[in-house]
């Protein structure tokens, strides 16, 4: 065990620091597992502070967190798509990329109920980046249940990270905004999967099958779609799924000019489209993985009692819940988890965290939710 000095070696962008950082007189920094994502950050950490170097093997042994992998795939994907979307790739934008997807992938296989929860209670990253984000998670989770093959996942969760890259700008200001659309912007809106296409290809990116998802996912099985009006069997299946998984992400995200939906009335408005705009067995492939209380959703109980959704249960309809506020409207100091079903059914679903605190995910779900 040793006492060092941080150094400009031992900080970097995107990194989760390995260690509590302290200053000179012994006040916490920051803690171990804090994402670093300024250049400030790592300034004040160099200036300022030390941290006690137990061993490599010690570090080693941290368990992998599915929010950590999330935010680090969130932050590393801003920094690209931005230098896409202005024509600054570097020629090691493929790769990086293919890292991003891999921090999806594994964030997803490590604990798919915590990456689900995160949609909901995770959206403090720009909406842009957020929504690629969790786009992806939710389409390769439908993907992998329909037994797709290991690359074709891969090339579907690129898709869904990169589809909006083309209008990567406006879709930010769009979603800080209160004004509607001009014609100008509809017009850019429904031509950017072809310019997302266009940028990814002078990025690198030569995966013919994610393209085509990216050119397709605003495409409808009725041939309403765009940007080319395809309908059916024309459109390709990580297409429309990415689609599926678009339409359920942005309904349930806060927006400036709207509060977001609730999840299972989400849910509810993708599944009335069924056999639509929407392919019907595919839609009815999302009920069967998110369930009609996706994972995070907050429920009132029968009792009286609110609580998070934490776990899928044995049918669509009976998940388990983690009651955080009592009957009488008090938060609990430990949560109660809540097999629902005959004892605990759940009355009402609620649009906000129920909590007058804020929600702690680890609380829920564990280490794999530690922040």
């Amino acid at each position: 065990m040793e006492i060092r000095k941080v150094t400009p070696a031992d900080v970097r962008l995107g990194m989760l620091i390995p260690w509590d950082v302290h200053g000179d007189n012994g006040r916490l920094l920051a803690r171990k597992g804090y994402l670093i994502s300024s250049p400030s950050q790592i300034a004040a950490l160099i200036e300022r502070g030390i941290y006690q170097d137990d061993s490599i093997e010690a570090d080693s042994k941290e368990p992998p967190s599915v929010l950590r992998k999330l935010n680090a795939a969130q932050l590393e994907l801003q920094l690209l798509l931005s230098a896409i979307a202005n024509a600054n790739a570097t020629r090691d934008t493929r790769r990086r990329l293919d890292e991003v997807v891999r921090l999806v992938v594994e964030a997803a296989e490590l604990d798919a109920d915590v990456a689900i929860a995160c949609i909901l209670h995770n959206q403090t990253a720009a909406y842009a980046v957020r929504h690629s984000v969790d786009t992806a998670v939710v389409a390769y989770l439908i993907a992998r249940s329909l037994d797709v093959p290991a690359a074709m996942l891969r090339s579907i969760c690129l898709a869904a990270l990169t589809m909006n890259v083309g209008m990567f700008d406006q879709h930010e200001r769009s979603h800080a905004s209160r004004l509607p659309l001009s014609a100008a912007d509809r017009a850019h809106i429904r031509q950017h999967p072809y310019a997302s296409v266009a940028l990814l290809r002078r990025a690198g990116v030569d995966d013919e099958h994610s393209l085509d998802c990216v050119l397709a996912h605003h495409e409808n099985d009725d041939g309403s779609g765009y940007p080319a009006g395809r309908s059916g069997a024309d459109i390709p299946l990580g297409a429309k799924l990415i689609a599926l998984a678009d339409r359920y992400c942005a309904q349930v995200s806060a927006r400036v000019f709207r509060a977001p939906l609730r999840p299972n009335l989400a849910l509810r408005e993708i599944l009335l489209q069924a056999g639509v705009t929407v392919d019907a067995q595919l839609g009815a492939g999302l009920i069967r993985e998110l369930g009609i209380y996706p994972v995070g959703t907050c429920v009132q109980l029968s009792n009286g009692e609110i609580g998070i959704v934490a776990r899928k249960g044995l049918s669509s309809t009976t998940p388990y819940v983690d009651s955080v506020v009592g009957p009488r409207g008090a938060p609990l100091d430990v949560y109660l988890r809540r097999k629902t079903g005959t004892l605990h059914t759940i009355r009402n679903v609620l649009a906000a965290n129920p909590s007058p605190a804020p929600l702690r995910m680890e609380l829920i779900w564990g280490r794999a939710a530690s922040p």
